[in-house]
């Protein structure tokens, strides 16, 4: 092992070591819960503070909450790569989706600090505060704030305990009014270069460690409501029935066919609930979710009138009313080929197979590209891919990898 791959060595059980801290910080013993401003949230903030000061760090904490890392640049107030991720989680979720990207770019850091190695760019490491949406129903908060897209409407948002965003933020210390000086300049960014699991099975049934991500899937969302007739499950004959479950049932058939078989494209029915239902009676109400994602917008846009216009057909044969609500549409954001090439660089460095590969899922990278470039380095997981789950899990190999190409991909870095 030569003195370089020994040092990515210690930086991959490092980010390991690290994440299993992070993971310390959780609103529920036995589990991962982190969610936007709650007492673990601001614990697991001030984790991430000091570990970016010992790695040689100025930090700050804007009004959204995200904790930001510089390493400055051999020229004070130079423009900033910056890279990151977000240190919420979805309820019971694992130690590494989106808390890999802050801590693997600090382990690098740590790194350069120790021999005194400056760029001249500087290097910004955001722990972006909210991403997954889980306690104000609204995604994106801290990267939103960073690209200045921030929807103020979100501040009106409950919780479940029925508390504003905007006051649980002032609460915390961070004001509305502030939001808007939490926005980068355009001018002062070069990129932003996102690491993340795949959160899918891609690159391990390949067994590849690393992939470039080409572009992140937009997505549909609606919520649907279908109005039936209730009727007793023994005496009301099987054409007269008005089913609403059976006819949220068949619009689930529909959306796996349309999205079956067409590359990127793919259509889920996440939720589906039939109120005050019982055994022995007919649905009269049947609720269900629609998420359709793709990395081509015309793909999924064409799916999604298809979807609808089934929807419609088949209300009218089974004689019920279907409301389709859209609740989320966000189109899907290319990867920069200029940073793809550098990260493919990096990737063959280390003498691994560059493999290509879109992104299903969201990330913080999708608002960062509203004022930079962006990029996306993926970090294989295991257990078949499972994401959102305490079952998720990587290795200290992958990690070491990982840090390997993102260092690689810095000292290499061209505008």
């Amino acid at each position: 092992m030569t003195s370089q791959q020994a040092k990515h060595m210690d930086s991959g059980a490092q980010i390991m070591q690290w994440s299993e801290d992070l993971a310390q910080h959780t609103e529920v013993a036995g589990m991962l819960t982190r969610t936007y401003l709650t007492p673990a949230h601001h614990a697991a903030a001030a984790q991430l503070a000091e570990w970016m000061c010992e790695a040689g760090m100025q930090v700050r904490r804007d009004m959204a909450g995200n904790v930001i890392g510089r390493y400055e640049a051999i020229t004070p107030n130079a423009p900033a790569l910056i890279t990151g991720s977000h240190f919420d989680s979805v309820r019971n979720g694992g130690k590494y989706d989106g808390n890999l990207g802050i801590l693997l770019p600090i382990a690098c850091i740590k790194q350069w600090h120790a021999i005194g190695k400056r760029f001249p760019f500087a290097l910004e490491v955001i722990g972006f505060a909210e991403e997954e949406g889980v306690r104000f129903k609204a995604t994106l908060l801290g990267s939103r704030a960073a690209a200045g897209t921030f929807d103020m409407g979100v501040l009106d948002n409950l919780d479940d305990a029925g508390l504003s965003m905007r006051e649980v933020m002032a609460a915390s210390g961070f004001h509305a009014v502030g939001l808007a000086k939490a926005a980068y300049a355009p001018e002062s960014v070069l990129a932003f270069v996102e690491v993340h699991i795949e959160q899918g099975p891609v690159l391990l049934n390949e067994q590849l460690p690393l992939g470039i991500v080409t572009a992140i899937s937009g997505a549909s969302r609606f919520m649907v409501e279908i109005d039936g007739l209730a009727g007793h499950a023994g005496t009301v004959p099987m054409e007269m029935r008005r089913d609403a479950a059976m006819a949220g049932a068949e619009i689930g058939l529909c959306i796996e066919r349309r999205c079956h078989g067409t590359a990127g494209l793919v259509g889920t029915v996440g939720q589906f609930t039939v109120p005050n239902g019982a055994a022995n009676v007919v649905p009269g109400k049947a609720i269900f979710s629609i998420d359709i994602r793709a990395g081509d917008d015309a793909v999924r846009l064409a799916a999604v009138t298809d979807v609808l216009a089934e929807m419609n057909k088949i209300g009218q044969r089974r004689n019920v009313v279907i409301r389709a609500r859209q609740t989320h549409d966000a189109v899907s954001v290319p990867c920069a080929p200029w940073l793809q090439q550098q990260l493919a660089s990096a990737i063959a460095s280390s003498e691994i197979p560059v493999r290509y590969l879109p992104s299903g899922a969201g990330h913080d990278a999708m608002a960062m590209a509203a004022i930079t470039d962006v990029a996306m380095l993926f970090v294989r997981c295991g257990n078949g891919g499972i994401s959102h789950h305490p079952d998720e899990i990587m290795t200290t190999e992958d990690a070491a990898l990982a840090s390997q190409a993102f260092s690689y991909f810095v000292e290499h870095f061209a505008k």
